[in-house]
């Protein structure tokens, strides 16, 4: 008969680990601070999708294109993919909805890749989708790790316990 043992609840990924003591091993410490640096990672790729999307919509931050304009309303699909910017990046930058805001992101990402950049070559540094490509997998990254420990939807979870 297999001898049994207390089951373990695990502890999310988002939620610090209880803290290392001042000897232990690298790893720990690096564990210790993994929430916090992916709430970082979080918030500067929404802050930089965010400000494509300004960019795009407002003429803000050198604008739109060489020339630096902006988009017109309504234009397929430049537009829409400069309203997911700005607002799936403003979202995805706060902690808020980031798993929604994060996959939609990703997924406009990845239409601008294969509609935009894959038919004038196979590899993102011939055809220039690099971004495209990078802000598609950081989203999906993001689509499974969730925010991280500082985060919006976080504190109005809190709030609606305590």
């Amino acid at each position: 008969m297999p001898a049994t043992t207390a089951a373990r609840t695990p502890v999310p990924p988002t939620e610090p680990p209880p803290a290392p003591g001042p000897y232990a091993p690298p790893a720990e410490r690096l564990d210790a601070a993994r929430p916090y640096a992916l709430a970082l990672f979080r918030a500067v790729i929404g802050l930089l999708f965010l400000c494509h999307g300004a960019a795009a919509l407002f003429g803000v931050l050198g604008g739109a294109g060489p020339q630096g304009g902006t988009v017109a309303a309504g234009e397929w699909p430049s537009w829409y993919a400069a309203v997911i910017q700005l607002v799936g990046g403003g979202l995805v930058m706060l902690g808020f909805g980031t798993r929604t805001a994060a996959l939609i992101c990703s997924g406009s990402m990845a239409y601008a890749y294969f509609d935009a950049h894959q038919a004038t070559a196979l590899w993102p540094l011939q055809n220039g989708g690099e971004l495209s490509a990078a802000y598609a997998f950081a989203f999906l990254l993001l689509v499974f790790t969730g925010p991280g420990a500082p985060a919006l939807d976080r504190l109005l979870k809190a709030r609606r316990r305590g």
